[in-house]
């Protein structure tokens, strides 16, 4: 089985094991057919993006049993929708990324650039002589 690529164009690393994140539930932002909601971004949510994703109708903080989701809480990583990412970048509310776990695809809906300006894990850049 071949493996998904990141922004990086690397293998898409795990974006939260606790909480189990990802559309699968697999730990990762990895995405399919019935992934109509794209959940491609991994965030390190603050308090202010669960603000916004709730006010714009989906509380990420409220944990609900009976899907085993716990909640989020601000520092938790979670695969978010990447149209919800891009609605939070453009209120200046989006959460700090994980580009290495950022799914591929990703870059259709959001610029390289928009990604790493807002990434934890930015490339180094090589200081130009």
């Amino acid at each position: 089985m071949r493996r998904a690529k990141n922004v990086l164009g690397t293998d898409l690393q795990p974006c939260s094991l606790e909480p189990r994140t990802g559309f699968y539930r697999d730990g990762c932002c990895n995405t399919g057919p019935g992934d109509v909601g794209l959940h491609l971004v991994c965030t390190q949510v603050t308090a202010e993006f669960l603000e916004f994703s709730r006010r714009a109708g989906n509380d990420l903080s409220t944990p609900v049993p009976e899907y085993a989701f716990p909640g989020l809480k601000p520092g938790d990583r979670w695969c978010v929708c990447v149209s919800r990412w891009v609605e939070a970048l453009e209120a200046g509310a989006a959460a700090p990324v994980v580009l290495a776990s950022t799914h591929i695809s990703a870059l259709e809906f959001v610029s390289l650039e928009e990604l790493i300006e807002h990434a934890v894990d930015a490339p180094q850049r090589k200081p130009r002589p």
